[in-house]
């Protein structure tokens, strides 16, 4: 599920949208048993998770026993999978067009990217020139990005297995889909190891928090994240291409055929909300469509701020980056969505722009040596500018779009 949250696709990503869930422990119940991120990710996974020094060629994860479940820690998500099961019960469910889903699943069966993710040499020659704060930098990409890919596998690896006897098509689907996020993860993890580093994605998986979302709030928040991820890994394929000065790591080059698996995706949960047209057609739909997009937009427009120094070091201001794939992901989104944000609007960026500074002024009070009640004082009033601030964007008057009168489907590769 590719979000990269900071250049994390996954997307990707919906921190502000755990307002509207309930935490989980992970012994919660036999249908909470996988889990996707949408959340932030952690300033770094090494701190939370411990991590011991190299020897020799080896690579090792060491895991801390207590974890620290801050809001960067990642937040894993999962879903109430008999709520699906009816959903996908084709005698149940008589909107669900099974010709989209056969031509959905042939598209996935062909596996475009079954030998695109082959390394060579140029990686670990690459990541030994990249030194400094950036290395770092690079590592803190490297580790966020696969941590979001490897949390989608576990998701539809699941719904997979649980949706096999209801409606095997779509139960292929997401098989086909883990398959990618797999692929894409542990290409991800492959990268740690180029300095140094690996991820304990079982420990990973073992040690947090769930989260519960609905199945709707999975549609919703999981289409953007793939939608968004397209257009991040799309957007810095063809920048890089035209800058190839700064081109300083070569994961970047497998971004164009990479981002296909991202638009599939997207467009497979496309299919899925348009099988649920209760999902898309009334006025609730219209307000938990504009809160996951404003979601998805101010977590990753905050992640991506607190992050200059990588963007700097591909050669992208950051700000515009971000502006032009949240402009490009609500303008796909809003083929589906019943209503978007208009981010197009003047007052949409600068409303972000304002809470970037409030967040940095959290930041800042929070890395203070300031007694910790004081602390949380000092931060009252800035989390109320904050909450203002997301109410009147919330508030501002949406576009409205989508239509449940689809054209037929038509598979085709989008660039």
């Amino acid at each position: 599920m590719a979000a990269m949250a900071a250049c994390t696709v996954s997307t990707a990503v919906v921190s502000n949208a755990r307002l509207a869930t309930k935490e989980h422990g992970a012994a919660s119940s036999s249908s909470c048993r996988s889990v996707v991120s949408f959340g932030a990710q952690p300033a770094s996974l090494w701190k939370t998770f411990g991590v011991s020094k190299t020897q020799g060629k080896g690579v090792v994860m060491m895991a801390k026993k207590e974890i620290n479940e801050s809001l960067l820690t990642p937040r894993f998500y999962t879903t109430d999978f008999e709520e699906m099961e009816q959903l996908f019960n084709q005698d149940i469910n008589k909107n669900l067009n099974q010709a989209e889903f056969d031509a959905l699943l042939q598209e996935f069966k062909t596996d475009y990217n079954q030998t695109h993710f082959v390394r060579n040499a140029e990686f670990k020659e690459a990541a030994s020139k990249i030194q400094g704060p950036m290395r770092q930098i690079f590592v803190e990409f490297l580790e966020r990005s696969c941590t979001a890919e490897f949390s989608g596998f576990l998701l539809y690896k699941e719904l997979g297995r649980r949706l096999k006897k209801t409606n095997p098509v779509v139960a292929e689907i997401f098989t086909l889909m883990s398959r990618d996020e797999a692929r894409h993860a542990g290409f991800l993890n492959k990268g740690l190891s180029d300095f140094g580093l690996a991820l304990d994605l079982g420990f990973l998986t073992k040690a947090r928090k769930y989260t519960f979302f609905k199945p709707k709030f999975i549609f919703y928040a999981t289409y953007l994240s793939e939608k968004i991820g397209y257009w991040r890994y799309i957007s810095i394929y063809r920048h890089l291409k035209e800058n190839p000065e700064f081109q300083c790591y070569p994961i970047f080059k497998y971004f164009e055929n990479w981002c296909q698996d991202e638009n599939r995706h997207g467009d497979f949960f496309s299919a899925l909300m348009k099988a649920q047209p209760q999902f898309l057609n009334d006025w609730k739909a219209k307000l938990w469509s504009r809160f996951f997009c404003l979601s998805v937009y101010i977590t990753m427009y905050l992640n991506d701020t607190q992050r200059n120094d990588f963007y700097q070091g591909i050669g992208l201001d950051t700000k515009k980056f971000d502006m032009h794939v949240i402009i490009e992901t609500n303008r796909t989104t809003a083929r589906i969505f019943p209503a978007v944000p208009d981010v197009e609007s003047p007052e949409f960026q600068r409303k972000l722009d304002r809470m970037v500074e409030y967040n940095q002024a959290l930041i800042k009070i929070g890395e203070s040596d300031a007694p910790g009640a004081l602390k949380n004082l000092q931060k009252i009033p800035i989390i109320a500018q904050f909450a203002a601030e997301v109410l009147a964007m919330f508030l501002m008057k949406p576009v409205e779009s989508g239509s449940l009168d689809f054209v037929d489907f038509e598979p085709q590769v989008v660039y």
